[in-house]
């Protein structure tokens, strides 16, 4: 689904009107514009480039509504003020439905599914019709719907099927905690991240007249993911942050869902743990490097609860060695569990077999992607 023709032309009247301002405020390209038309004239690279700029500074925003450069209308005004809450980055582009197209958050952002409408091109036109599809762009609130920026990249990867599988989970797992977002506002600022303390966090009622279980167990999982966010900010990175997230998710999906016994700290602590001991994060060759026990003290418990609470995690998710399923993705590549096949009776790294072996592996879902494509875009690159 599309906005109207109406809505379209007063996006992009106003788009071009605020970027405009931007290129001129930061000299970011020579390339000079007055008008949507104009606009949508100049070389991609440039408009990318502006777009880019603008969400480096958004205070701009700020000061285009101020000074009003333009002479737009109080309600246009309004609409470009929204723009704050705009929402960069990577998504994969996951289903074509009647009302909008999901867009899965990816790369950092919140695990949350996005209902996008396009502007004057249906998106299957836009990306194509072959899902799921890894995109670069900018989605943007409009008139209580969101909407992406017209500018989209795509990055050139064939998804297998086990990574499809995931992405139906984390889809799944998307819905139940919070539905398909189909508005920005509050939603597109990151999860609060707040420095861990001594003190011991607050825990989310567990009980309250006629609240449903499941609703239960996504605010605690709401609770777990701003305390390993705050680990994982201040002693790691953004990368062990997001599998945290998608831990407590299914934490949270699971039925009954175990979080709703046991203490939110001893939880975070399990869940940090988990992804931690599947990427060797106690390795000094790693980084980041962590020894394991830090983390139980940074949240208050004993190392024996630590290690117990990881262990039941791992033992409910089947959870191995080099799970591919936690493995961080700067780490795939280097993952043996997902590359050692057997074939014709043999074991053998998949990423030297040949292509036509990658294809068949990758087909049945056993790898989850063909390495030879993979090689030949770093060659291109």
């Amino acid at each position: 689904m599309n906005l109207t023709p109406d809505e379209g032309k007063l996006f992009y009247d106003l788009y071009a009107a605020l970027l405009s301002f931007v290129n001129r405020k930061l000299e970011v390209s020579s390339e000079q514009f007055s008008d949507s038309r104009e606009y949508t004239s100049i070389p991609p690279e440039a408009r990318v480039a502006i777009r880019n700029a603008l969400f480096d500074h958004r205070e701009l925003i700020d000061e285009f509504v101020a000074e009003n450069p333009a002479k737009l209308k109080a309600e246009e005004l309004e609409i470009v003020g929204t723009w704050k809450d705009a929402l960069p980055g990577k998504f994969y582009v996951f289903r074509y439905l009647k009302k909008y197209t999901v867009f899965l958050a990816s790369g950092g952002l919140p695990n949350n599914a996005y209902g996008v409408l396009g502007l004057a091109d249906p998106f299957e036109e836009v990306i194509g019709p072959s899902l799921p599809r890894l995109v670069t762009t900018v989605l943007l609130p409009f008139q209580g719907k969101i909407i992406y920026d017209g500018l989209v990249s795509g990055y050139n990867i064939t998804f297998g099927g086990g990574i499809k599988r995931t992405l139906n989970e984390e889809y799944k797992q998307a819905k139940e905690a919070f539905g398909i977002i189909t508005s920005l506002g509050d939603q597109a600022a990151p999860l609060p991240v707040k420095k861990m303390s001594k003190r011991r966090p607050r825990r989310a009622t567990t009980a309250v007249g006629g609240r449903s279980s499941s609703a239960q167990a996504k605010a605690l999982a709401e609770e777990l993911i701003e305390m390993t966010d705050a680990f994982c900010q201040e002693f790691l990175n953004e990368e062990y942050a997001e599998l945290c997230r998608k831990l407590a998710l299914a934490l949270a999906s699971k039925r009954p869902s175990p979080l709703l016994r046991g203490k939110p700290e001893t939880w975070a602590c399990g869940i940090v743990r988990t992804i931690g001991w599947v990427n060797y994060l106690d390795d000094p060759k790693q980084k980041p490097h962590l020894r394991l026990p830090l983390i139980d003290r940074t949240f208050g418990v004993a190392e024996s609860t630590g290690q117990g609470k990881s262990k039941a995690i791992r033992k409910m998710f089947k959870i191995g060695n080099f799970d591919p399923r936690w493995t961080l993705p700067s780490k795939m590549d280097d993952n043996p569990r997902i590359w050692m096949l057997e074939v014709n009776g043999f074991i053998m790294d998949v990423r030297h077999a040949p292509r036509e072996v990658q294809e068949m592996a990758f087909k049945k879902g056993l790898i989850p992607y063909i390495p030879a494509d993979r090689a030949a875009i770093g060659e291109e690159e």
